[in-house]
């Protein structure tokens, strides 16, 4: 990569007249032009770089920061980090819109694009356990240390799952498949350490012998293998009917939590930083307002840097004026001794202990007391105003139900003026491809366990539509206060959230294919030990594995034909082509027959009522519904329309889903030949 420049930005030149410590350097690597119809706004550019900052463990709005006081301090008294960014924004920034959009990096990965819009996007490293890439965004934080500097040693865990059978060996890795590197342990001793293998989630387990498990790397050599603090061995190989789960004892902790303060600091430099010859900032002056954005683990670190009160920089200033977080139901797992912030919703994640609702709720049956997501942002009065958007699957897998309606599950939670929900029905995590297509996907792969295929076919129902609309909805909000479409999602009160069971009572019988029921992820409240602070998802994990308690969980009802109707119905789901389930079945491997991960799952229509019912279908074909292809065409344009009368789908974007309906082969005659 070549080095475009290096600047050195000094605490004088960024706040003068103070001792704040912020972003103290920045590094721009590259420029690089970015293809793609930019329209009147003419051309983009990616910049890639660096930034260096220094936190002042004794500030107040840094003092959450776990294990922040045991870092290492320059001479300056401060805590050193670093961290990637990129930016793509118009070459000439006389044509930006004002938006700045900070993206939250998913697992280090996000791509930025040129777009017609005007808008600057912005990401960066947040996560300390991602190891430099050129192609991930990353944060190289400090190791927390004892009295002495002497290494902190605690319980950490590692679970190995859905792997080739045979394995002799295997890396420690936390978070989604791949993963990253897990700490590594204090000794390679495994007398210290506990390697328990189960045949499913929550028995008993198989307790191995602390002879049969070994520290080491056993793929060239046999049993116990060659030493190495990344990899475990199991005399004899790992099972794959199994799951093994390792408790051992780490050292030297990242300090996870800079990843909020590095956030903030960026944000806050790119919006309020000069643009000097020693201080260059690539948009100074043209930021009028910032959104954060994020997608699924993104949308949980966004939750979770409200929650904590990352919404104020360093000088007292509001950092958000939006927030968007999308098929986001949880906090991060971040600011945590030994966190694995690449996690999910899979065993042992951590991050629905806490909080989760942007209402003020009493806890009672966790004993958690009455908290929200924006008690710390309303108290400095810089809580942004917030846009969220999720689907069915965040119900049946990311167990999102407390959200709406309290883990009691007793009644609807109204959300706050600044607050806005809505509710895509019948998608999966993130939504389908879209399209008009007879013609189904293959089954996806589960999400956490990429080696495992899901049993259904993908389900196509997009949500990409609405959350464009979304996004210029909210910059109404922000830059006008012009009110967004109201918000729309299942109701308690309406009869449109039920238990499993009750939604395996009225969903379609269809042969031959999964019913709904009990393919949901369980709602575990697990019990992390008294140094972890429940509602923030933060502190220190001492009962590891954890113990746990079932909590009963509510999903959206469904129709007749096993679609949910609450929400924003998209047009796919409005001229239903089948069933669009938000879950789907694995297939095999460890979790046979149990949720497929974040996916979701299809079942198409049958052509004719002569085909449905030599199938047996209970669902109406195709040609009883629409009669031609003609009356299907007519049925999208209904549906198009609609949703742009309430704002919820642009006009741009219904033109294309009626060309694409009319494209379609959606009840068009075979060819005579």
């Amino acid at each position: 990569m070549r080095r475009i420049a290096i600047f050195s930005l000094t605490l004088a030149a960024l706040i003068a007249g103070t001792a704040q410590a912020e972003v103290v350097r920045i590094q721009i690597d590259s420029r690089a032009s970015l293809p793609g119809n930019t329209g009147p706004v003419g051309p983009y550019e990616l910049i890639r770089g660096k930034f260096f900052g220094e936190l002042d463990p004794k500030d107040p709005k840094n003092a959450i920061i776990q294990d922040i006081t045991s870092a290492p301090r320059n001479a300056k008294g401060k805590v050193e980090y670093s961290a990637t960014f990129s930016m793509s924004k118009p070459v000439d920034m006389s044509k930006a819109n004002g938006f700045l959009y900070y993206d939250v990096a998913n697992r280090g990965g996000m791509r930025l694009e040129a777009e017609p819009t005007g808008r600057v996007h912005l990401t960066s490293g947040w996560q300390g356990d991602i190891p430099a890439s050129e192609t991930l965004q990353y944060g190289t934080f400090p190791v927390a240390k004892g009295p002495g500097g002497k290494s902190i040693v605690g319980p950490a865990i590692a679970r190995f799952v859905d792997f080739a059978p045979g394995a002799q060996s295997l890396p420690m890795r936390g978070g989604n498949a791949p993963g990253v590197p897990r700490p590594a342990p204090a000794s390679m001793d495994t007398s210290t350490a506990k390697l328990v293998r189960h045949l499913k989630v929550g028995d008993a387990g198989e307790p191995i012998a602390a002879t049969d498990f070994a520290f080491a790397d056993c793929s060239k050599t046999p049993f116990p293998g060659t030493p190495d603090p990344g990899q475990l061995c199991v005399r004899g190989g790992f099972d794959a009917k199994y799951a093994y789960d390792l408790v051992y004892q780490a050292k030297d902790p990242i300090v996870m939590g800079i990843g909020l303060a590095a956030t903030r600091d960026i944000i806050s430099f790119m919006h309020n930083a000069p643009d000097t010859p020693a201080a260059p900032n690539p948009v100074a002056g043209k930021v009028k307002y910032v959104v954060g954005t994020g997608v699924s683990q993104s949308g949980n670190f966004l939750r979770s840097m409200i929650n904590l009160g990352f919404t104020i920089d360093e000088k007292g200033r509001k950092l958000f004026d939006g927030a968007i977080p999308i098929i986001a139901g949880r906090q991060s797992a971040l600011n945590i001794r030994f966190s694995a912030p690449g996690g999910s919703s899979f065993t042992y994640d951590g991050g629905n202990e806490g909080t989760v609702t942007w209402t003020r709720y009493n806890d009672t049956v966790r004993d958690e007391g009455t908290h929200s997501l924006l008690d710390r942002c309303n108290t400095s009065k810089t809580c942004p105003k917030v846009i969220e958007t999720f689907g069915s699957t965040e119900f049946w897998n990311i167990r999102m139900s407390p959200d709406l309606v309290g883990v009691d599950g007793k009644a609807d939670l109204p959300i706050p003026p600044n607050v806005r929900r809505y509710y895509n029905p019948s998608v999966n995590h993130g939504g389908g491809n879209g399209g008009f297509s007879t013609v189904t996907l293959p089954p996806p792969s589960a999400v956490q366990l990429p080696a495992q295929r899901c049993l259904l076919p993908a389900n196509p129902n997009p949500t990409s539509d609405t959350v464009k609309a979304l996004y210029v909805a909210m910059e109404g909000w922000v830059a006008k206060n012009a009110e967004p479409p109201p918000s729309q999602y299942p109701l308690l009160s309406k009869g449109e959230l039920l238990s499993p069971a009750e939604i395996a009572k009225i969903a379609p019988a269809i042969p031959g294919k999964p019913h709904a029921g009990d393919v949901y992820n369980p709602f575990y409240d697990y019990d992390f030990g008294p140094q972890y602070n429940r509602v923030d998802v933060s502190g220190i994990m001492t009962k590891l594995p954890p113990t746990w308690r079932e909590l009963p969980l509510l999903m959206p009802k469904v129709n007749s034909d096993g679609n949910e109707e609450a929400g924003v119905q998209s047009v796919n789901l409005q001229a239903p082509l089948g069933t669009y389930l938000g879950w789907n079945v694995m297939a095999g491997g460890y979790y046979k027959g149990q949720n497929c991960g974040y996916q979701g799952g299809f079942i198409p229509f049958a052509t004719t009522k002569a085909q449905r019912m030599a199938a047996k279908d209970p669902r109406p074909s195709l040609e009883e519904r629409y009669g031609d292809h003609a009356g299907f065409v007519a049925k999208v344009k209904v549906a198009a329309d609609e949703l742009v009368a309430e704002r919820y789908l642009l006009p741009e974007d219904a033109a294309k889903l009626v060309a694409d309906a009319q494209a379609s082969k959606v009840l068009v005659p075979e060819p005579y030949l």
